[in-house]
């Protein structure tokens, strides 16, 4: 049975999630019903308003990671939008590498990295352009997200694999395990991305400034005086010169302080 979700309960969930995660639900009342009803009365609560008042209360990561979970998209795969990864490994990656023939340290962000394909994805970009040098350099890539549920998933490293991986990837940095079409991320790619928890909406205070941050499907959930707070937050944790890549169904308001590189592509 479905529970009924009363406006004031709608709002007082939607200003929330707002507030804490920078989601945007305003018009989200009947999926937020729909997909919510049945999980939460599993949990044992009799109506949306004992469920939200015990989320408010306690902010409980348990009931936090389901609401996350069932009301946005932890979709993705590996090679997605896959123009991306062309332009990292053709322009971005020498520009980068060049910058630090010094220090030989890279710093670069998946921002939202969902169930792990993508940081994954841009430490095979680096291994393959960096080759036999690659031991030389820190090319640890910062993955994160606000879902607990998802980062266990992207640390297991186990996927099936689509038809997009190149060959010599599957050969290189995949090790096939005995469920059959399973394979997991070779440990030498699995070793080069940190895994963390963290909250876009929080102040963004890492030890070292990006050469590029990667954020692609996430600033869908959010509104616009939100993504607009992120953009700056993203811009200053740039250093000079280094890129910003978001999806292509995304776009940057016209005063983003980035300049644009090419669609869904910028540069500070």
């Amino acid at each position: 049975m479905q529970l009924t979700l009363s406006e004031a309960d709608f709002q007082r969930l939607a200003q929330f999630m707002h507030a804490t995660f920078g989601i945007d639900l305003s018009k989200k009342r009947q999926l937020i019903a729909s997909r919510l009803s049945t999980p939460i009365q599993q949990r044992g609560y009799h109506s949306f308003t004992e469920f939200i008042d015990h989320l408010l209360k306690t902010r409980d990561p348990d009931e936090l990671t389901l609401v996350q979970d069932k009301l946005t998209t932890n979709y993705t795969y590996f090679m997605r939008e896959e123009e991306h990864f062309t332009f990292f490994s053709q322009v971005i990656l020498p520009d980068i590498v060049r910058r630090h023939q010094r220090d030989k340290v890279l710093a670069i962000w998946s921002a939202g990295c969902s169930s792990g394909e993508e940081p994954y994805n841009i430490s095979m970009c680096i291994m393959d352009y960096l080759g036999p040098q690659a031991a030389q350099w820190d090319t640890r890539v910062l993955a994160t997200d606000i879902s607990h549920k998802a980062l266990a998933k992207a640390r297991q490293g186990l996927y099936e694999l689509p038809d997009t991986i190149p060959p010599a990837w599957k050969r290189n940095y995949f090790r096939p395990t005995a469920a059959p079409g399973v394979y997991q991320v070779a440990p030498k790619i699995r070793d080069n991305v940190i895994f963390q928890v963290f909250n876009l909406m929080d102040p963004i205070r890492f030890k070292l400034k990006f050469d590029v941050i990667f954020c692609r499907n996430v600033m869908i959930y959010f509104d616009q005086p939100t993504k607009d707070a992120l953009v700056r937050r993203f811009y200053d944790a740039t250093v000079p010169g280094g890129y910003l890549l978001i999806s292509f169904s995304e776009n940057l308001s016209p005063n983003a302080p980035y300049r644009r590189l090419r669609p869904s592509t910028f540069q500070k």
